[in-house]
Order: structure tokens, then sequence, then C-alpha cells
């Protein structure tokens, strides 16, 4: 039950945190704090309940008695439709992503809405209440439907609170994530009618779907309908139009939680369904992969350069470190697929810290032009150095977690395709050029003396403090992460793709 309950308490705290609205403005900031790391807490309560030994052996893919946790119950079975859950390592690492950044995200927003502030928490926790079952849900049709859960909470957000332009910005987002839904819809159910008619009942269980049999031509466009809808996700280069805006328009929160956990659903669909539900067309499509990979690194940095916006640059940074992870998953060896993990947890810490800086810079200075800042870490010590930390943290400082994904991903990468390894390293340089630049133009040079600005404060510190700590855990002792989901990727990689 622990499973069902953690979605069931992000749903009833955002409701709650609604209801409070109407009796104190500073009451849904608190419960959505409270419900959030209530939900951690009992997440790790009960992971500490599970044997030891239990986290080293290897889950059968086929096999929902060897993962972690398991839940499930009859949902619609005259189509095999169940409401089944289930965790394992991956998934694990996921969900405490997805919960720890949520704190941060209600932390980047405390001052920042004031309309609507109940309704404003009630749309957050709902984001996060889907996007825990995304990570959680085993039956596709349940997937799904989690999947299209967490676009409209995310959608309001983006739409009401959003900034000049978010009415086309939220429908852009919108307007991607339906096209890609609906494709992803249709890949399921044909999917799910392939293994009916193998095998003469239907059944939308991941256990049950894989290894269906399948002509390689079908089996080819199903797995595409599949990637494209993650990788829209994710985003990687062609896909990517929507991050920039939506982003930018977004308010901080909105802009924490889809690039610190909004964009690894697309990466967990990828490893968890696309790879081996189609092992041998993911064979097949993988140097496509791993080229769209490649260029989302490159092309995702130069934009990133060539950046005047705060937020923007932060944006295009994300697409360029999120084709290191379509890399590390379609070079599919047990260092890349490693390195793809520790990058999609590392990155969420660096890059939501960045946006809680770029929204605490537009909420003190109403721009995010950095040619309009400059100097600011006179004005701002606690806020510059933090920024300075997480910039670090960006470009792959060694000791922090980013460099260890990026390491792992490029030796993997190395080992399948060496030219697509060089060219995704020119990638870091560039990544440590719009990094520099971006500190030398909103924190560095002459202060401007009628600046009257107020320095991050114990909240703000707090959360700052929480992400660096992960970074550096991640960067210095990354062992436990990786233990956690080494059995998890061990069986894919024998189940899945060669």
């Amino acid at each position: 039950m622990l499973l069902l309950d953690l979605i069931i308490l992000l749903f009833a705290g955002g409701a709650l945190a609604w209801w409070s609205e109407s009796r104190s403005a500073k009451a849904p900031r608190w419960l959505a704090l409270a419900f959030l790391s209530l939900g951690l807490l009992y997440l790790l309560g009960g992971v500490m309940q599970i044997p030891e030994q239990q986290f080293s052996l290897i889950p059968q893919p086929d096999n929902p008695q060897t993962w972690l946790l398991h839940y499930r119950v009859d949902w619609i079975p005259r189509f095999g439709i169940n409401f089944e859950l289930a965790m394992d390592g991956l998934s694990l690492i996921l969900v405490t992503l997805t919960l720890l950044l949520g704190g941060v995200a209600v932390v980047s927003s405390w001052d920042e809405i004031s309309f609507r502030p109940g309704f404003f928490q009630a749309n957050l926790l709902w984001t996060l209440a889907g996007v825990v079952g995304v990570f959680l849900a085993m039956d596709l049709f349940l997937f799904f439907l989690f999947w299209e859960v967490m676009l409209v909470p995310m959608y309001l957000l983006i739409a009401i609170w959003g900034h000049e332009q978010k009415a086309f910005a939220s429908m852009k987002f919108f307007l991607f994530t339906q096209f890609s839904g609906l494709l992803l819809l249709l890949a399921i159910l044909v999917l799910a009618s392939i293994h009916a008619n193998n095998s003469g009942s239907y059944s939308f269980s991941y256990f049950d779907l894989l290894g269906t049999a399948m002509s390689p031509q079908l089996g080819f466009w199903v797995m595409l309908g599949f990637f494209i809808a993650f990788t829209v996700k994710l985003p990687a280069f062609p896909f990517h139009t929507w991050l920039p805006d939506a982003h930018t328009q977004a308010p901080t929160a909105g802009s924490v939680i889809l690039a610190g956990i909004l964009l690894k659903t697309g990466a967990y669909g990828l490893l968890r369904f696309t790879i081996p539900l189609f092992p041998q067309a993911s064979v097949d499509f993988a140097p496509v992969a791993m080229a769209l990979g490649a260029a989302s690194v490159i092309y995702g940095a130069v934009l990133a350069f060539a950046q005047t916006d705060f937020k923007r640059l932060v944006a295009y940074s994300s697409v360029s470190h999120m084709g290191f992870v379509l890399l590390g998953l379609y070079a599919w060896n047990i260092l890349a697929v490693q390195g793809a993990v520790m990058q999609m947890v590392a990155h969420g810490l660096s890059t939501a810290a960045l946006f809680m800086t770029a929204g605490a810079l537009q909420q003190r200075l109403h721009t995010r032009d950095m040619r309009r800042m400059g100097g600011l870490w006179h004005n701002m010590p606690r806020m510059g150095a933090t920024a300075m930390f997480f910039a670090l943290a960006s470009l792959g400082l060694p000791g922090l977690g980013n460099f260890v994904g990026e390491f792992l991903v490029l030796v993997g990468l190395f080992a399948v395709n060496p030219w697509l390894a060089v060219i995704a390293a020119i990638g870091l340089i560039t990544a440590a050029v719009y990094a520099l630049i971006m500190m030398q133009h909103a924190f560095q040079g002459t202060p401007d003396p009628q600046r009257q600005l107020t320095d991050y404060g114990p909240r703000e510190m707090a959360a700052m403090g929480v992400l660096i700590i992960g970074l550096l855990w991640l960067g210095l002792y990354p062992q436990p992460v990786l233990d956690v989901a080494q059995p998890v990727l061990e069986s894919l990689l024998a189940g899945g793709a060669p």
C-alpha cells in the first residue's frame, strides 16, 4: 500500500492546500511543504523496512514479485487493465528526487505567488502526484493516465502564474505534449492488440507485454511511437522547441519541476519501456537515437551560449545535458546507462538550483536580461556564491555529480562509437564557456550603487544547502546510488537490446 499511499497523499495535500486558501494566504505553502516532507519520510521509512539484501537482487522484468514493492488490484478486467504499481531501485531513486525537488519548488515560490496561492500549491502537488504515478505505474494504460494527469496542472501553472508571454508558452507546451501523448496512446493500444492476438487475452501489464512477438517492420513503427513521445518530453533535438518558452514563462516553481523532474519522465520512459519492449527495433534505431543525442548536446550548448535571457540560457543548457542521457541510454552498456541515471539525478539538482536563482533574480530585478545585471555578487554574495557552485556543477566540474554522470556516459559511449563520444565531449567545453559567461554577465563587474537588493535569507539558503550537499555526495561518493540502480540496469540490459 505504500506506493498507492504516496500518490493519494499528494492528491490529498493539493486538495487541502486549495481548501486552506480562503482561511490563510500562508497556509497553502506550509501545507504543501508539510505533505511533501511527510511523503518523503513515509517513503524512506517504508524502504528502510525492506531487507537490505533485497536491494542487491536482480529484479526479473517478467516477475513483479522480485521487485522491491508491488501493488495490484483489478480495474477493468474485461480489457486486462489493472491498477498496478511497482518499485525497483530505479523507481526509488526517481521518486525520491521528485519529492525532494517538490519541496525545493515550494520554497522557491514562497514569496513569489500572491494570486490564488492555494490553487497554485494544489496544481504543484497534483503535478508531482502524476509524476510519481508515472515512475510507479506498471500497467501501460495506467501509465498513460498518469502521463496525462501531470500535464494539465503543469499547463495551469504556466498559463495562470507565468510571465508576460504565458498564454503562448503554455499552449505550445500543451500542444507538443498532447500530440506526443496521442502517439504514445496509439502505440500502447497497438502493442496490447498484438499481445491479445498472440495470447488470446488482453493485457496492458508491462510484465505481460515484455517479449511480445511481432514483425520487424511493425515493431519498428510501434517503437517509434514510444520513442517520439518520450523524446518530446526529454526533450531531444529536434523536438525541443517547446522547452525554452515553457521554462522562460513559467513561474520559478514551474521551472524547477519542469527541469528537475518532468524531463526525467521522458528518459525514464525510454529506459523502462521503449528499449526493453522493442529490443531489436531499438538496436536498429540506436545509431539515429545517438546521433540525435549528440546533436542535442552541441545544439543546446551553442544556443545557450547565444542567450542574453538568464532563464533561456539555463533552458537550452538542459537540452544539452539531457542529450548525454539519450546518448547513454542507446549506447546500452552498463557504464553508459549508469551514467545516464546519474546524469538524470545530478541534472535535476543543479538545474533546479539555477532556475531558482533565475527566479530570485527576476523577483528582485524585474528582468531576466543579463545585459541589465552585473556586479550582483557585491550586492548578494550568498546568491553569487551558490550560483557559482551550481554553474561549476553544470559545466561538469570533477567532484560534483554532473561530472560523474557525463564521464560514465562518455566512457560507455566510447566503447560503442568513439566519434560520437568525441563530438559529445566538445559539448563539455562549450558548457564551460556559457556557464562562466553567465556568471560574468550577472554577478561580476561593477555594481550599480543605486541597487538595494536583498540577498538569500535562511529559507533560500536551506534549500540551496540541500542541493549542494546532494551534488557533493553524488560527486564524491556516488556508490550508493550506483549500487541501488545497478541490479535494475543489469536486469534491463539482460532482457533488452544487446
